[in-house]
């Protein structure tokens, strides 16, 4: 035998060898299908394509991509929308001012009942000159929104409404005079704060501020 012809030979060999594997997995592959019943096919059905089985039979079946789906938002979710980010942003525009003041005054409590009334009267006019001093140009930007989204997280911080803490420290006189004025604007010194109920969505966004600005 010529070295030509062992080469043909060993081809052949290598050949038949492929062939029979090829055969042996696409056997292999056909009996993986077990008894799940075939489509029937057409006389044009000769594309391939993609299929699973489900319920027993084959189907074909392909995974699409994405597809971005836009619609214009509703009136009454654009609404909600406007009103929860005019909130959002009172609440972060105000939640510093209400945080500074609740520590002053709660600082002031606690001094103050152990005074008489003379040192009383006199600490809390020295404790007010600070707080003319770090609030009066701040808040004099504040919008009428803003002041009521204010009056309700100083609520929260002391415990108290912004009626009971002027009486408190100005005199009912004084008081009723804010309240007042109050009112003009549609609003109350008398507000209070359902953390649970009426202002949850204030106590989530303070909650949210609090997480981002914990050193605040």
């Amino acid at each position: 035998m010529t070295l030509t012809r062992k080469y043909h030979f060993v081809a052949l060999l290598l050949l038949g060898v492929f062939l029979s594997v090829f055969r042996a997995e696409a056997q292999e592959t056909k009996d993986t299908l077990g008894d799940v019943k075939r489509p029937e096919l057409g006389p044009n059905d000769t594309i391939p394509v993609p299929a699973k089985i489900a319920d027993g039979e084959l189907y074909p079946a392909n995974t699409l991509e994405w597809t971005w789906v836009q619609a214009p938002m509703p009136p009454e979710m654009r609404r909600r929308l406007e009103a929860w980010t005019r909130l959002r942003n009172a609440v972060y525009v105000t939640y510093p001012y209400a945080r500074k003041a609740g520590i002053i005054l709660n600082d002031i409590n606690s001094k103050v009942t152990k005074m008489d009334e003379g040192d009383r009267k006199k600490y809390i006019q020295s404790r007010e000159k600070e707080l003319r001093k770090d609030f009066t140009e701040p808040l004099t930007n504040l919008s009428v929104y803003q002041g009521k989204v204010l009056m309700k997280l100083i609520n929260r911080q002391t415990g108290n409404n912004c009626y009971d803490i002027i009486k408190e420290y100005k005199g009912g006189l004084t008081a009723r005079v804010y309240q007042t004025v109050a009112f003009f604007f549609n609003s109350s010194l008398k507000q209070p704060y359902d953390a649970s109920g009426d202002d949850k969505q204030i106590e989530s966004i303070v909650l949210e501020v609090e997480r981002m600005y914990p050193k605040m």
